[in-house]
């Protein structure tokens, strides 16, 4: 599993561990030193996991985390609080907060490394990289393979990250917007009703197992991936 993970850190030597340790298991790491920092990173391009720090310069970890929770854009973001708070009270607040997840210093790299992995399962389960199957498609991201019944089936890239996403949410209906956002990247520019275009190539090479029924138009809200 890789992901891109925003480290939220104002301690030089703890930031440093924490970073290389994450990269050595294949992350790719954004850092910031403050909310503010984390925001502009975040403005920019929403990452996939974020690692907080609660002592923060300026406005607490517990406080930005509240914060991304009270944004629609945020609001889905995987946050794994990493802090010296050991207190049965501060985690429960960290949780509350909207923390997915709350570690405490000193900590093992390899115990983060997992609590993220496990924080990505349940967030993000399209970067598990786990293969899955839905009704005879088989769906395998390691291998960009996909299958219905042993049958291979091509897709260009893009219609396969749409499928993806799709079946790993199955029976979540999701926006052009929403699509756009968790499949292109919120920070690239591209028209809404380019979703459709890619639905309907998506369709198309479906069709021939009969798959193509599983992706549902759902009038006025967007697409969804039936569960029979």
């Amino acid at each position: 599993m890789s992901a891109t993970v925003l480290l939220v850190e104002d301690e030089p030597q703890i930031q440093e561990l924490v970073a290389v340790n994450l990269e050595h298991s294949g992350h790719k790491v954004l850092r910031a030193a403050s909310a503010e920092e984390a925001e502009i990173a975040i403005r920019a391009a929403l990452p996939d996991v974020v690692v907080l720090d609660w002592m923060l310069p300026g406005e607490s970890g517990v406080a930005f985390a509240r914060r991304l929770r009270s944004q629609e854009r945020t609001r889905e973001l995987p946050i794994v609080m990493l802090t010296a708070r050991a207190m049965e009270q501060d985690k429960i607040s960290g949780l509350e907060a909207g923390a997915d997840d709350y570690l405490t210093k000193p900590f093992s790299p390899r115990e983060l490394a997992a609590r993220i992995k496990a924080v990505l399962r349940r967030r993000a389960p399209q970067l598990s990289g786990d293969a899955i199957e839905r009704d005879g498609l088989r769906l395998d991201p390691a291998t960009r393979r996909l299958s219905a019944e042993g049958k291979r089936i091509e897709l260009a890239p893009s219609e396969f990250r749409l499928l993806h996403f799709l079946m790993t949410h199955a029976g979540r209906i999701y926006s052009r917007v929403q699509l756009l956002d968790q499949v292109w990247g919120d920070h690239v520019f591209i028209e809404e009703r380019t979703v459709d275009v890619h639905i309907r190539r998506l369709r198309k090479s479906l069709a021939a197992s009969g798959h193509d029924r599983l992706i549902s138009t759902v009038r006025g809200s967007g697409y969804a991936f039936k569960l029979d």
